[in-house]
């Protein structure tokens, strides 16, 4: 029985030791962001881009660890170290030359909310409204390079999260929130008052979601590339995203 005992120890260290000897893999994102990556009911992390991720890591022998971090403060997390890679419903357009990027894995749009009985359908009657973005999100970005729709807003202003909002619009503060058409599809599904907004059919801009590393960490990137490709053609991201979404909105190996 000692020795059982012993060997059984002697396991446990082992294992313990190997998880302590794996190279971490630390995946910054807003916990914010659902449904890409948040916070859940029981304090745990999840989403659909930090499953993608924890898969990715599962199969590189990877210690997965996912890092919330600040929006605005993503690029200095980066460049610091502080993370590998910015994954997390990340638009690549208008970033090309910012980043080391994997390749596209899903499509994407931006779009403006609004409240059913706002009278807002298309956005031209976004003329004269208050209209709420995140700050340094591509939805920002898109607005700035169509200074001929936004200038027409009687207000531009920026929030930290869409949580924040979706309250705001909900209460009446701000008539618009712009932002990405699968993060609203989720928030509208999710809310009890889902029935109270809409999503204007005529869109903002239209974009890709790719993973963002660190200039010249080509290395790193293709091995998350060449495990995603393998996700795909084993069905795996497809399985993911039909948990998520319903359906397969991936793009890699289509």
């Amino acid at each position: 029985l000692g020795d059982v005992y012993k060997r059984q120890t002697e396991d446990s260290a082992e294992t313990s030791s190997n998880e302590e000897n794996k190279t971490t893999f630390t995946v910054g994102f807003d916990a914010e962001y659902p449904p890409y990556g948040y916070m859940d009911e029981n304090g745990e992390y999840t989403g659909f881009d930090l499953e993608l991720a924890q898969e990715v890591c599962d199969r590189l022998d990877l210690k997965f660890e996912p890092k919330p971090i600040a929006w605005d403060s993503k690029d200095a997390e980066l460049s610091s170290g502080g993370i590998d890679c910015i994954w997390n419903g990340f638009t690549m357009n208008g970033r090309e030359d910012a980043y080391t990027w994997s390749d596209p894995y899903m499509d994407n749009s931006q779009v403006f909310v609004v409240t059913a009985d706002s009278g807002i359908s298309t956005l031209a009657d976004l003329a004269g409204k208050v209209v709420e973005v995140q700050t340094d999100s591509s939805a920002e970005a898109a607005l700035k390079d169509n200074q001929e729709l936004s200038s027409s807003f009687g207000t531009l202003q920026t929030v930290a999260d869409y949580n924040t909002a979706f309250m705001d619009l909900e209460m009446g503060a701000v008539d618009a929130i712009a932002m990405d058409v699968i993060v609203a599809g989720y928030q509208i599904e999710q809310r009890e008052d889902g029935d109270n907004y809409v999503i204007l059919e005529e869109t903002l801009a239209a974009e890709e979601y790719g993973i963002g590393f660190k200039k010249g960490n080509e290395e790193l990137r293709d091995k998350v590339q060449t495990t995603l490709e393998e996700m795909a053609a084993d069905g795996t991201m497809a399985e993911i995203c039909n948990k998520w979404f319903g359906r397969d909105v991936t793009v890699i190996g289509k």
